[in-house]
């Protein structure tokens, strides 16, 4: 068998498990969840929640694909005490994977369409009415949709086919160094804007009667949810990348690393996006639509809109690419390590194959649109993104935290021992009591609460 590859620098390992963490999450659901729930005071509470419940599962999953060197899939069996059963959760935590990308392959597609329309000039002129009818064509178009699809399905697997340092680790540097060369370029040009003033004090002093008018336990646990989603944990994608890095760094500063350059990214995404709103008269809460129909229009009306538009979903392609990247490298290496696949093959049948399993998300918007699975006005995708964020992620990180700190699964000392291995910061052994209790207890809060939002409107 062939010698299992590795990560050729600690800056691949840093900007490769970034790259998974970040995506659309931190530049299209924080900024207008940040609006939603009355700016400063959430950006504050998320920025709490990320140190408290973030760091730690990251860790615990770094570890564990460090000391077995293998992907989540095997990596819970070979730790695993004699007679458990916790590698059952394994192939959940790989069929999430491919849950996945049935729907991020669709947005990242859609992303790919608006960058190359903004820059040949087919927004520009847009209001709002006219940039809600150009989405809605994009969405009801199956054709263009798939073919957009298979675009960033295809770059993401002959990037990883490339091999895990000149493929997947060469291409995430570039696209990581780009993608924060991008930011801070639209960062200075949105900080000029006439409205810059209102729109960075929405967005950085705290207004608590704002969040008490949003309802302050809504803003605590939107704020809880979105540093737990943002990271991408509970899957299998930072184990896989842990298995892929040296001894010589303690993981917890590894994890603090991450976890700086993927909120920086969101906090960034806030400063291009807050003030052009006000600028603008855009309502900073726009939901959702806040990327594919108000940013359109307002990058028409600023000078020189068709260039900072296609920088803008440039940056966003670069964002979801790094993610698609980093998810289907992780698939691959299940393949090849647990079946012995070759690279190629495991690229080429997985490529195909998530081609197939997207399709239903973009059919969502035409031929199955009267199909609504959590309710009047939901899609397939709502579905499918229900399924990972509020299922199998913190399903993912609750066993991955009881497995790191109980005599039942891993155990506290196998994780600290391989969390502290190397130069650099320690985990904390006083929070042993937070991670073995309070911690599984929180994921379980954000677990139920999930379900009981869903069903709760579709009831």
């Amino acid at each position: 068998m062939a010698e299992r590859e590795t990560l050729a620098s600690r800056l691949g390992f840093i900007l490769l498990s970034a790259g998974c963490a970040i995506g659309l999450g931190n530049v299209w659901r924080f900024p207008y969840i940040t609006g939603q729930y009355g700016g400063a005071v959430f950006v504050l509470i998320y920025l709490i929640f990320l140190i408290i419940i973030g760091l730690p599962v990251m860790v615990m999953e770094f570890s564990i694909g460090r000391a077995s060197g293998k992907n989540i899939a095997d990596a819970l069996r070979i730790l695993e005490p004699k007679g458990t059963k916790w590698h059952c959760y394994g192939p959940v935590a790989i069929a999430g994977n491919y849950l996945l990308m049935m729907f991020y392959t669709a947005i990242t597609g859609w992303l790919i369409y608006y960058f190359l329309s903004t820059l040949a000039g087919r927004t520009v002129g847009f209001d709002a009415e006219a940039s809600a009818v150009f989405f809605s064509s994009l969405k009801g178009s199956t054709a263009t949709g798939i073919a957009f699809m298979a675009a960033s399905v295809i770059i993401g697997f002959m990037i990883c086919l490339g091999g895990l340092q000149k493929g997947v680790e060469k291409a995430s540097k570039a696209m990581m160094l780009c993608l924060f060369a991008i930011m801070i370029v639209l960062v200075i040009n949105s900080c000029l804007l006439p409205g810059a003033k209102e729109g960075l004090a929405f967005y950085l002093v705290p207004d608590f009667r704002k969040a008490a008018d949003a309802g302050l336990s809504e803003v605590v646990f939107a704020a809880m949810s979105q540093a737990f989603f943002t990271l991408s944990i509970g899957m299998g994608g930072m184990a896989i990348f842990g298995s892929y890095t040296s001894k010589a760094q303690s993981l917890t500063g590894e994890a603090v690393r991450v976890i700086a350059l993927d909120t920086s990214v969101a906090l960034m995404a806030g400063l291009i996006i807050f003030p052009a709103c006000f600028t603008y008269g855009v309502q900073p809460d726009a939901g959702p639509d806040l990327l594919f129909i108000t940013l359109p229009s307002i990058f028409s009306k600023l000078p020189g809109g068709r260039i900072w538009g296609a920088l803008f979903f440039l940056f966003m392609g670069f964002a979801a690419m790094t993610t698609l990247i980093a998810v289907f490298e992780n698939i691959i290496a299940y393949w090849m390590d647990s079946h012995g696949w070759t690279r190629k093959k495991a690229v080429l049948i997985n490529m195909f194959a998530i081609m197939m399993l997207a399709i239903p998300c973009i059919l969502g918007y035409t031929v199955l649109s009267d199909f609504h699975p959590l309710g009047p006005g939901s899609q397939i995708l709502d579905l499918e993104d229900f399924l990972i964020s509020s299922t199998i992620m913190p399903l993912g990180s609750l066993i991955f935290t009881v497995f790191c700190a109980h005599r039942c699964g891993w155990g506290w000392d196998g994780f600290i021992a391989e969390a502290d291995t190397g130069k650099g910061l320690k985990f904390p052994p006083w929070l042993r009591i937070y991670v073995k209790w309070v911690l599984p207890f929180i994921i379980g809060v954000i677990f139920i609460k999930g379900y009981w939002d869903i069903f709760s409107k579709i009831l």
